[in-house]
């Protein structure tokens, strides 16, 4: 039976709680009822509520968790708290959503900082999938649903691309997608310990995100069963290159993390995949998906598109007005965002995360995508600092927790680690 009202509370103040409240307002057919926000900045809490009309400001998780009449619990928090919050909230039956990534490493007690330099990858990788596996368990034994807050899959154009897929039954040969731009405004965004990775966990997992649930998508359409393979990475530091001087347009600070970095998927049906993070990249943010199919190719321009072009010789009166993201001007030429949180897919990723918990449907973006998602981008980062190609082992699925190395010698010389 459907609920009439689903009463949320949402946990984290910062830029996410923003995108979220923007999607709550445009949620149709579900009464969302904002409930709480909280954050142990209670001023910042504070003013998030004024925003959105939230009933209560607290500090403490547990006010959420206690209270019957809260229908969903939607995470938006650093992810170096996920899992303890994940589990607590879904095992008190709230339903969860949670930004991406889903979990990673941070650093335990003995490493030795900074821990991007000196705590090996394959200790991250290890670590990363037995807190992935605690969260499963408690997933699977819940009564609420567990939703992915990773935009890529609504994005309007994604969606459009599957449909496609879908209909055409195509086979997507290679994929590439790309999420750069010239750094971060966080100023812990170039510390492992705060960030769990740099450019390809932080914004690389977009695209790859959404080239998982394509391939997923085209497996659902054939009726075939198309797990992950085996995953190549290569990450580095470019702006290490750079005098002060030099790297004055760009806003990465990378301490202990990646400022660039790559992952080639090979898919058990033979096909690729090839994703880009970066914050080396100037003129704003550059977001797509390209595939390449056996009827068809398919490219998914997300930002920045030409929906519309403008040309300003002064900023007089748009003080307050967004042309686009990471622009350090509006003057001249640039491709202004218009109904951005429509195409980047923040409005029906909410939409239905809402309907789900009215109607106990599975949302489109679900837990099994965080894990693969996550499980990639760590796997990438063992094979660039070992120089191996991961491969995963195709009869325990794309959720396997067993590893198997090997030198990177080529696809047909597989040599066990």
């Amino acid at each position: 039976m459907k609920k009439t009202d689903v009463v949320v509370g949402i946990v984290g103040g910062g830029y996410a709680a923003y995108l979220h409240g923007n999607g709550y307002k445009r949620v149709g057919g579900v009464n969302v009822i904002l409930k709480y926000i909280v954050d142990l900045d209670l001023e910042k809490a504070r003013q998030v509520a004024d925003d959105f009309g939230i009933e209560h400001v607290t500090n403490n998780l547990e006010d959420l968790i206690n209270d019957p009449e809260l229908d969903v619990i939607d995470i938006v928090t650093p992810p170096v708290v996920h899992e303890d919050m994940i589990i607590k909230a879904l095992n008190a039956g709230k339903h969860v959503i949670c930004e991406k990534p889903l979990s990673g490493y941070f650093g335990e007690e003995g490493d030795v900082a900074p821990i991007g330099k000196t705590v090996s990858k394959r200790k991250m990788y290890e670590t990363v999938i037995k807190s992935m596996d605690r969260i499963k368990e408690a997933v699977e034994n819940a009564t609420g649903k567990f939703m992915y807050a990773e935009n890529f899959v609504y994005s309007t154009p994604i969606q459009k691309s599957a449909e496609l897929v879908r209909k055409k039954k195509s086979k997507i040969l290679f994929a590439k997608g790309e999420e750069s731009l010239k750094g971060s405004s966080s100023p812990v965004a170039g510390r492992w310990d705060m960030t769990g990775g740099g450019s390809l966990i932080r914004v690389g997992c977009h695209p790859l995100s959404g080239v998982l649930w394509l391939k997923q998508q085209e497996a659902k359409a054939r009726n075939e069963v198309i797990t992950i393979k085996s995953v190549v990475g290569d990450t580095g530091v470019s702006t290490a290159s750079l005098t002060e001087h030099e790297k004055r347009h760009i806003s990465a600070t990378p301490e202990d993390v990646e400022d660039i970095g790559t992952i080639t998927i090979t898919f058990s049906d033979g096909t690729k995949a090839l994703i880009i993070g970066s914050d080396v990249c100037l003129g704003g943010s550059k977001n797509y998906i390209e595939l390449y199919c056996n009827d068809s190719n398919l490219v998914s321009t997300i930002t920045q598109n030409d929906i519309l072009q403008t040309y300003l010789l002064d900023e007089e009166g748009l003080e307050d007005t967004q042309i686009g993201e990471m622009l350090p001007t509006k003057l001249g030429w640039n491709k202004a965002f218009i109904s951005d949180e429509v195409i980047r897919g923040y409005t029906d990723q909410l939409q239905n995360f809402m309907e789900c918990a009215a109607c106990g449907e599975e949302p489109e973006s679900d837990f099994k995508l965080a894990y693969d998602s996550l499980k990639v981008i760590y796997a990438a980062y063992l094979s660039a600092e070992e120089g191996i190609r991961v491969d995963f082992d195709v009869e325990e699925a794309a959720v396997a927790s067993s590893l198997k190395a090997c030198p990177n010698e080529g696809e047909g010389q597989r040599k066990e680690g």
